[in-house]
Formats: structure tokens, C-alpha cells, sequence
């Protein structure tokens, strides 16, 4: 036979075949669409519900309020519109979760690959790696919190003081889990056919890491950084749960479930929408990690 190639079909690309291994994990699938739609309610949802605004008078009237069509979620001890707060306060959220993310991850790849790479420096990093591993994470946040709280509000406000602080302080604190599994990546990547051979033909440390080595250890650092955004969403909210973490007009999730707590009683639904918020949003990105995992590990994707 002379044409040889007839009937075979092309090589699937590693994107089409992630995506279609990722597809098949259930969870991951509903962990997505969960996970667009609260992206949607928080970003687009300003945008269609626009709630009037009421005078004094007409606030007081009707604060405590429970759902109903002029106000879905109800309205808080000040006449707010809870909808709108939600939105609000999600918008906040989420963008605490994924910036924290990804200084923690930035930080936890850069340690990770210096331990693993260079043998001199694996001891020194892994053992401060120990060290913030043995610190309690929410006292030593509400350390931080307080003492550097009013300097940074001075200075930049006390909503965008807040924020950086915050999310600083989670993304400082959270590295050292992404680390350990970069630097188990590192070690067995390096001796890898063509890492030696990289090295062997005169190739700087800093070529052979960024042309071998980072590109290798993305698949385990995807699925750390989605573990990680559920990470920081949970200490937020702890931190505006204790009343420590955003000033009252700046609204997160926690901070909601926070104020809600006194009503909790009368007015349950003040704490169940923050609540379910945080809990579906923390639920979805998991799932997503779980589906990430399964489908960027070449033993499962090849069944």
C-alpha cells in the first residue's frame, strides 16, 4: 500500500485533551458553571439591578425587611438593600481570593524552585518554610492586621488601606504548602534526560529553569492555585467575621455573615445568602481543582 496515512487521524493537542478529560469529571463541570454564574452575579449584576435610593426617613422605615420583589435578600438594620449589598460585598470577595492566590502562588513557585533547583539553598528555605508552617495562621493575620491597619489607611485610604493589607497578609502567609509541592516537582525534574543535557552543553541555571523547569511544574501549581483561592475566601471571611478584616461601608461576604449574626434569630435570612455564597463559591473552586488534577495527570487522562 502506497498511502499509509489514510483513516489515521491527527495527534489531539494537550489543551483539546485536558479540556476533554476535565469535561468528563462531573463535579469540576458543576464547580465551573457555579462558579461563572457567581462571577456573573457580582460583575454584571451592578449593572441590572439598580435599587432606588431612599432618603433618610424612607430607609429607617424599611430597615429589617424580609425578601420580597422590591427587595429580594431583604434590607439590613439601615434600610440597605441586601441584593445590592451581596454584589457588592462578592465583587470584594472573589477579588481577595484571586489576588492572594496569586501572590501566594508566585511566592510558593519562586521558593519552591530555588530549594529544589540549588542544593546549598534547600536546606535554609525549607526550614523557613517549616517555620511559617508552625505559625497559627489567624492570630498571626490579626497581628498583622493591627498593627499595620491604621498606618496604611493613613496613607491610602481606609477602603484600598484595608484591601492591600488584607490581601498581603493572606498572600504571605498561604505560600508555603504551594512550595513544598513545587520544590518535590523540581527535584525529580532535574534529573531529567534533558535537564542533564541542558546543563551538560553549558545552559545558565536561569535558562535551564525557565525553558525545563517552570513550564514542567505548571500542572501541579494550576491545581495549588485553585485550592488556594477557597483558602484565602475562608480567611477573609474569618477576619471580617471577627470584625477585624474591612470598614462597615465596605462589604464582603464575611463581613455580611458578620453583621448578620445579631439578627440571625429574626432575620435568618441575613445570615443564610452570605453564608450559601461563601460555602458554593468555596464548593465550586474545589471541585474545579479536583477536575484540574484529574485531567492535567497523564496516567488518568490516558484511560
Amino acid at each position: 500500500m502506497t498511502d499509509t496515512n489514510i483513516g489515521i487521524a491527527p495527534p489531539e493537542s494537550f489543551r483539546a485533551a485536558v479540556w476533554s478529560q476535565f469535561r468528563k469529571h462531573k463535579g469540576a463541570m458543576f464547580g465551573l458553571i457555579v462558579l461563572a454564574l457567581l462571577v456573573v452575579f457580582v460583575v454584571i449584576g451592578p449593572l441590572v439591578w439598580q435599587p432606588e435610593k431612599l432618603k433618610v426617613a424612607e430607609a429607617l422605615k424599611s430597615k429589617n425587611l424580609g425578601p420580597s420583589l422590591r427587595f429580594p435578600m431583604g434590607t439590613d438594620q439601615l434600610g440597605r438593600d441586601q441584593l445590592a449589598r451581596m454584589m457588592a460585598a462578592g465583587k470584594v470577595s472573589l477579588a481577595v481570593g484571586f489576588i492572594a492566590m496569586m501572590i501566594a502562588i508566585f511566592l510558593g513557585t519562586f521558593v519552591g524552585v530555588l530549594a529544589g533547583y540549588f542544593k546549598r539553598l534547600d536546606g535554609i528555605l525549607m526550614r523557613l518554610t517549616d517555620m511559617f508552617l508552625a505559625l497559627p495562621l489567624i492570630p498571626l493575620l490579626l497581628v498583622m492586621v493591627m498593627l499595620f491597619r491604621d498606618k496604611i489607611a493613613r496613607v491610602l485610604g481606609p477602603e484600598m488601606g484595608a484591601f492591600i493589607l488584607i490581601v498581603f497578609a493572606i498572600g504571605v502567609t498561604s505560600w508555603m504548602h504551594a512550595a513544598r509541592i513545587v520544590r518535590g516537582e523540581v527535584l525529580a525534574l532535574k534529573e531529567r534526560e534533558y535537564v542533564l543535557a541542558s546543563r551538560a552543553i553549558g545552559a545558565s541555571p536561569r535558562r535551564v529553569i525557565l525553558r525545563h523547569i517552570l513550564p514542567n511544574v505548571v500542572s501541579p501549581v494550576m491545581v495549588a492555585a485553585t485550592l488556594g483561592v477557597a483558602e484565602a475566601i475562608i480567611t477573609e471571611s474569618v477576619l471580617s467575621f471577627l470584625g477585624l478584616g474591612f470598614p462597615p461601608d465596605f462589604p464582603t461576604w464575611g463581613r455580611l455573615l458578620y453583621e448578620g449574626l445579631e439578627y440571625m434569630q429574626l432575620y435568618p435570612e441575613r445570615v443564610i445568602f452570605p453564608g450559601l455564597a461563601i460555602s458554593l463559591t468555596v464548593l465550586s473552586v474545589n471541585y474545579i481543582g479536583d477536575g484540574l488534577r484529574d485531567a492535567l495527570d497523564p496516567r488518568i487522562r490516558g484511560r
